[in-house]
């Protein structure tokens, strides 16, 4: 049995995921977002930053959302941050298929991620994460763009936000072209942690 499609991120209170360049990633702004995820257990030992961390419900989330997705989907913007900023080692260790019209050979990395450019669609490069995913979920990891191209096609069936206490005032707005008209919602869980408020819809064609 196929698995649900779900996106997962993080979010500040006035609706921005990202700042506006790629230059400014992992700058102050980008930080005070994360600020909820660098602590935790879970995070540094995906990532290999040493011991130690929180343990506590956000890194139960993290923990959770790693183990419930056996492939990822995302966009050639979030691809190529990621190519300079993930380490050898990808934090996926599942396949990833990236939605582009570049055309490019598989890019396997260590600790099982490997990354497939799909060059027709995002029906296509779902239904190919669908596959390797078996009865596991898919996530569509981003960027803000990508999710919503999933969303406003009726693709997805889970939003997962983690609201930081923090403001942007510009950058990458999430629901900046959601077709609002095409999607409902329905709360599934609200939680809220001394660092961030985590918020689960699910969703549905309206």
């Amino acid at each position: 049995m196929a698995g649900n499609v779900f996106f997962s991120v993080s979010m500040s209170l006035d609706g921005f995921i990202a700042p506006g360049s790629l230059g400014e990633l992992m700058g102050k702004q980008w930080m005070e977002l994360q600020q909820w995820v660098f602590p935790q257990r879970f995070f540094r030992e995906n990532l290999k930053l040493g011991e130690g961390g929180e343990e506590g419900r956000d890194n139960d989330i993290l923990r959770e959302t790693f183990e419930r997705t056996g492939a990822s989907v995302m966009g050639k913007r979030m691809f190529d941050a990621g190519e300079r900023m993930w380490p050898e080692e990808a934090p996926f260790h599942t396949p990833v298929f990236v939605v582009t019209h570049e055309k490019r050979d598989p890019w396997e990395r260590p600790g099982g991620t490997t990354f497939h450019f799909v060059n027709d669609g995002i029906e296509s490069a779902l239904d190919r994460a669908r596959e390797a995913a078996g009865d596991r979920d898919v996530r569509v990891a981003g960027g803000g763009e990508t999710i919503v191209e999933y969303v406003n096609a009726g693709l997805i069936d889970e939003f997962s936000i983690a609201l930081s206490p923090v403001l942007f005032g510009s950058g990458v707005r999430l629901f900046e072209a959601v077709d609002a008209g095409r999607v409902a919602l329905e709360p599934v869980r609200t939680e809220s942690s001394p660092r961030a408020t985590h918020l689960t819809y699910a969703a549905r064609k309206r």
